[in-house]
């Protein structure tokens, strides 16, 4: 979640948790759906990755969501981290064991989504997203090399060219995975943002997407959504935030601090991104998973 220090967040609107009760309380739950998955035609475009139907049944699942707790990253301006509170937990007078809990957190932090109006007036809200755009074969694009060597990389035209090179057009809806090899930095802080000075956004350094890979990307390949690694889908120094511009404008959310995106092929993998539906939200926490044949035919 990117911001300046001029940023100003809305109020917290998490409230202390009532004294606790014993047989009342309110509580949230993420589900995951197994449903049968096939590929989607290929439309006009030479060449494109194999999206072959997959078997859920045998197939591998990668869990790439962070928990949430006392070590997710923020960005630095956000007022508060996660907040996770006891309402109930012990034997009731029944005799049974029970547990429940609340729990307060920024929209934007740890494994999360951008909801197109994060950066576009009168753009769809979390709750507004189509589920279509959160389930859809991923391609992984790996920039890891060149980002260990500049922690400020962002994706370029090259980059896709090659990849494209190597493995056919990109998909119209799919999403786009950008894998630098930062996840290997959380949950440190300042090894992953370059900076851990509160409330100062203005000395972070992570790679991420480019502004031209995002107008290829978004305007012309058609990508669902766009993932990455790193805090942001625009790289650390940025001040602008074209790419969350650009992803914004175009309807398509983001999907921000990945996890274990070095566990997914280059394609082949189906992707499941279900964010909390916050009505009118900007974005909210993401249970994403990514399923992978067993068979090992897909490529790194």
């Amino acid at each position: 979640m990117p911001g300046s220090d001029a940023f100003r967040f809305g109020s917290r609107v998490c409230r202390s948790p009532p004294r606790r009760r014993r047989f009342r309380t309110s509580v949230f739950a993420a589900w995951a759906l197994a449903l049968p998955i096939a590929a989607s035609p290929a439309s006009a475009a030479p060449e494109k990755p194999s999206t072959s139907s997959l078997d859920i049944g045998t197939a591998k699942i990668v869990d790439l969501t962070y928990p949430f707790d006392d070590k997710t990253i923020y960005w630095p301006t956000a007022p508060f981290n996660f907040d996770l509170k006891s309402l109930a937990f012990g034997e009731t007078p029944g005799g049974y064991f029970y547990a429940a809990n609340s729990f307060c957190t920024p929209e934007h932090g740890g494994t999360h989504l951008d909801a197109p109006v994060h950066f576009a007036k009168g753009g769809k809200t979390a709750d507004e997203i189509s589920v279509r755009k959160l389930i859809a074969p991923g391609v992984v694009i790996d920039v890891s090399a060149k980002a260990s060597a500049d922690p400020d990389y962002r994706l370029s035209m090259d980059d896709l060219r090659g990849w494209e090179k190597k493995h056919g057009a990109i998909p119209s809806g799919a999403i786009a995975l950008l894998r630098t090899g930062w996840g290997k930095k959380w949950p440190d802080k300042k090894r992953y943002l370059g900076d851990d000075t509160p409330g100062d956004a203005s000395k972070l350094h992570f790679p991420s997407f480019g502004k031209e890979a995002a107008q290829y990307l978004v305007p012309q390949r058609r990508v669902g959504a766009l993932g990455v690694d790193t805090a942001s889908i625009d790289h650390g120094p940025s001040k602008d935030f074209v790419v969350h511009r650009i992803a914004s404008a175009a309807a398509v959310p983001g999907f921000e601090n990945i996890a274990n995106l070095d566990q997914l092929p280059e394609t082949g993998a189906w992707i499941i991104a279900l964010p909390i539906k916050i009505a009118g939200g900007s974005g909210g926490p993401l249970r994403i998973v990514g399923l992978v044949s067993a068979d090992g035919e897909t490529r790194r």
